[in-house]
């Protein structure tokens, strides 16, 4: 059972025995060091009662956590700019937001003083409603890439979420245009991806890389250009960009990728999908973002009139 500030387990027969501690671990799936916090803070709970962790319980008992975000943790310099800043939500609950993130938009403020991010706007919106909740972005976009992000809004949700990203639960799919024509309709590509040593933030396919694998499909094809539906089986820095440009086909605007700019000021780039099975109700959640405008002008261009002038 499950409620806004509380998360509630009632103990079976089967369970009956269990410490409450070993409740909270196995059965509530709370870390080790959300097991610290909320000792300390009282939020753990049995039968509305304040329990030492080592006592047996009963069937029919009741183990709750305080999932609510502590206030004083959630604390973020907040402006009127970050106020202002466009937030569109596409799917909440108590627990979990996916927001659909503009081109341009940082996730995270990368240096003192930075206000236009992800997290400060929703933090703001947050504090407009009044709600004790968190900013915890469970996976990652460039600044410059669009669409779908997952949030937690509390550290438990980020727990659970995180480790269901880790375990490959959750599908992260994107659409791409590319340059030249695809050999394949579908494929995998499978490469090391590392850092490159001759730029601080770029990327490249490198033998003494992290594992990467990106699976992709034909959408549409010009004489020029491809578009791709792209999904990920793991999450590296620039993953998407750096193995279709080791493909010899550079995302179009991706300047840093040797991609030509073809009248977009980015990458071709947008997280259109998400789903999941909620790490919490089990319910399966699934949200699409809709295309931002310059994709969409790219896409008019590139393959309708270049179609129309074959």
């Amino acid at each position: 059972m499950s409620r806004k500030d509380w998360l509630e387990y009632v103990v079976t027969d089967d369970e009956a025995g269990m410490s409450v501690e070993q409740i909270v671990r196995q059965k509530l799936n709370v870390s080790g060091r959300m097991l610290q916090r909320l000792t300390r803070s009282k939020g753990i709970l049995l039968n509305r009662k304040t329990p030492f962790l080592k006592r047996e319980v009963k069937a029919g008992d009741k183990v709750s956590v305080r999932v609510a975000e502590n206030r004083t943790d959630t604390t973020l310099a907040v402006t009127e700019t970050s106020v202002s800043l466009p937030v569109d939500i596409l799917y909440e609950d108590d627990h979990l937001l996916i927001a659909n993130k503009p081109a341009g938009m940082m996730v995270h403020p990368l240096r003192p003083g930075q206000k236009d991010t992800l997290v400060h706007a929703l933090t703001a919106l947050f504090q407009q409603r009044r709600e004790p909740a968190g900013v915890h972005p469970v996976h990652r976009l460039d600044k410059d890439t669009s669409g779908a992000i997952l949030i937690a809004k509390s550290s438990y949700g980020h727990q659970l979420a995180d480790r269901l990203l880790r375990e490959g639960g959750i599908h992260r799919e994107y659409l791409a245009v590319v340059e030249g024509h695809l050999a394949s309709d579908k494929g995998t590509i499978q490469a090391l991806i590392g850092r490159d040593p001759h730029h601080p933030t770029r990327r490249r396919v490198s033998r003494n890389g992290d594992d990467a694998i990106t699976h992709y499909e034909v959408e549409q094809r010009s004489k020029e250009h491809t578009q791709v539906r792209v999904w990920l089986e793991t999450g590296r820095t620039h993953q998407i960009r750096v193995h279709f440009h080791h493909l010899g086909h550079p995302l179009v605007g991706d300047t840093m990728y040797e991609g030509s700019r073809a009248g977009m000021r980015r990458q071709a780039l947008h997280a259109s999908r998400l789903s999941f099975l909620h790490p919490l109700t089990g319910e399966e959640v699934q949200v699409s973002a809709p295309l931002p405008s310059d994709m969409k002008r790219l896409i008019e261009a590139i393959f309708t009139l270049e179609k129309s002038q074959d």
